[in-house]
């Protein structure tokens, strides 16, 4: 059986799978579509959160990122997991006691206004498209190389498959379609990553095979690592090259970002009790940590594969001629992912860093004429890892499936969250109040529909990475979201002129600047000012902004809180009310 064949029936397995759990799970009012009626089991709810959470980021992209980089981009997994904790511990439980379907009713009916909601609604809108865009872009990496199609296509097919059981579905059927994308993508994780953990260093475990030693070298495999870097002329592996300021901030961004994401906090709302929120909270921390102590590992073992591969005789100095280069790379480069450029028409591949001073006059001496890795993908390396590891075809085949899980797992989330600021938040509560239950479930479906076609176009030209595209949505969920439910819980003072000034604060200082050093931000071929820590204010990256953003809000939102009205008493007893610990076994639905 050739390998697209079995590609395709693993990828087609998974996704009869998907579609038959949502015929099966079929909502049938809107109580099943936003919430799942309420009615889910913790523990299915927590694998459910997990595969919700770990996005075409943490599987396809995280990886890579911490492969090329290394220790300065651990801020990914530090800032989403602690961000993950936050939630659990400070929003979810009280978000589920007060008992609304969505975030931007919380914010709406906690600040006893309709402008809050509909500000709640704006930033909810921007916040999911973002963070949409991320998961279509890395569904359409898997589908170009693994069912060898042009990116525009695959594109195409994850959007139909989404649109079919997220559409139908709603909450319920996403709810179990997300616990046996959860099943795939941990299996499609972890089995190549053992594989190649016992290849390099003869332990199963990749998180210890980390530490563990290299077993062709007898070195430690990141002594190893660090090595090959070195002499290439790239930044050791281990060490911290940038700023310590912009790593603070970026993983305060991640963090608080991550526990002001709606698609996330919705899914506490789907359990039966209070109780259960927290339940769900902690099942969900074990199983993202099956993922993300394995991700450091896959990015370490993958970069040293990749080098070892153009210099299988272990010197930099003499490297594999372009004939002589792995299938591996001929497949990827037909999706246009990778690509090489021979620049000195000796016939071999040169990898190395060509802006390293150290390196140069090296690399003149041996006729080089720079790096001829010219496009190396970064989203590529977690689904490309089977294949430079010479593992066996149904592996090759499961990774996809797993790509493929993540992506749609995380983007129906995101769909449903947008689908449901916009026929519940604005239709059912401010535009069209008396529709009936079922207009409103219709209307549901048809806004989901609508955004599946947006996020798909957005797709087609995404402004970076999956992983920091996603970063730039974490940025502005903290911005915005997280400091309003976080004073909506924990102040009773706080009121709605407040809670208003700073969202808009926050979201506008965050856009603003996203927009002045990432010009190309949703309109590609445009560039206000380059990309370059050089123009960047204070030095402050794009990526790190949400925590300044955040900043802003809470102060804004306390100064105008001081000069205003306080809310009225039914409302800071209803704060009190939902922090109180009585009644934690259910919760107050209206």
């Amino acid at each position: 059986m050739s390998q697209f064949t079995l590609n395709l029936l693993v990828v087609g397995g998974s996704f009869a799978l998907y579609i038959a759990i949502a015929i099966w799970a079929r909502a049938g009012t809107t109580s099943d579509f936003y919430a799942a009626s309420r009615g889910v089991n913790p523990i299915v709810n927590g694998a459910a959160t997990a595969a919700d959470w770990m996005s075409a980021a943490s599987f396809i992209s995280m990886a890579g990122l911490i492969a090329f980089v290394g220790y300065g981009n651990s801020t990914f997994l530090m800032g989403w997991t602690g961000g993950y904790v936050l939630l659990a511990l400070l929003l979810a439980p009280y978000l589920r006691k007060f008992g609304r379907f969505t975030v931007p009713e919380f914010i709406g009916d906690r600040f006893y206004s309709q402008t809050a909601r509909v500000v709640a609604v704006i930033c909810l809108l921007v916040i999911s498209i973002t963070y949409v865009i991320g998961q279509m872009t890395g569904a359409g990496v898997a589908f170009s190389r693994f069912l060898e199609v042009e990116n525009t296509t695959g594109l195409l097919i994850a959007s139909g498959v989404v649109f079919i059981y997220a559409v139908l579905g709603g909450m319920k059927g996403i709810t179990y379609t997300q616990l046996a994308q959860y099943c795939v993508l941990i299996t499609a994780y972890t089995i190549p990553a053992v594989f190649i953990s016992l290849q390099l260093t003869g332990n199963p475990i990749p998180g210890l095979g980390l530490f563990s030693t290299h077993a062709e070298s007898g070195v430690p495999l990141l002594t190893k690592l660090n090595q090959v870097l070195i002499e290439l002329g790239f930044n050791d592996y281990t060490g911290h090259h940038g700023s310590t300021f912009n790593m603070f901030l970026f993983t305060m961004s991640l963090m608080i970002g991550t526990a002001g994401l709606p698609h996330v906090i919705i899914r506490f709302f789907t359990v039966p009790k209070v109780a259960d929120a927290r339940k769900s909270a902690g099942w969900a921390l074990v199983f993202i940590a099956l993922l993300y102590l394995t991700a450091p590992a896959v990015g370490a073992m993958a970069r040293l594969n990749i080098i070892t591969t153009i210099f299988p005789d272990g010197t930099s100095a003499a490297p594999i001629t372009y004939d002589e280069r792995p299938d591996w790379m001929r497949s990827w480069e037909k999706t246009g992912l990778l690509a090489f450029e021979d620049k000195n028409n000796d016939g071999r591949i040169q990898y190395y860093n060509d802006n390293s001073e150290e390196f140069a006059s090296i690399a003149a001496e041996r006729g080089w004429e720079g790096n001829e890795m010219v496009t190396f993908n970064r989203d590529i390396l977690v689904l490309a890892n089977p294949e430079i590891a010479q593992l066996p075809g149904w592996v090759l085949a499961l990774i996809a499936a797993g790509g493929l899980a993540a992506a749609l797992s995380t983007a129906a989330g995101l769909l449903l969250a947008i689908s449901s600021a916009i026929s519940h938040d604005m239709l059912k509560s401010v535009l069209m109040p008396n529709i009936t239950d079922k207009q409103e479930l219709l209307a549901a479906r048809v806004s989901m529909a609508f955004a599946i076609v947006l996020a798909t176009y957005l797709g087609l030209n995404p402004p970076g990475f999956a992983a920091q595209v996603v970063a730039l949505a974490f940025g502005l969920a903290a911005a915005t979201l997280f400091p309003a439910l976080m004073m909506g819980i924990f102040s009773r003072k706080m009121n709605t002129q407040g809670a208003v000034a700073g969202m808009l604060v926050g979201l506008l200082a965050t856009l603003l600047y996203i927009f002045t050093y990432l010009g190309w931000f949703f309109i590609p071929g445009t560039n206000m000012l380059p990309n370059s820590p050089d123009n960047w204010l204070l030095g402050i990256s794009p990526l790190s902004f949400g925590a300044i953003g955040a900043a802003l809000n809470f102060v804004v939102a306390y100064v105008v809180m001081r000069i205003t009205a306080e809310p009225p008493a039914h409302i800071q007893d209803l704060v009190e009310s939902i922090r109180v610990p009585r009644g934690a076994g259910s919760a107050v639905d209206h």
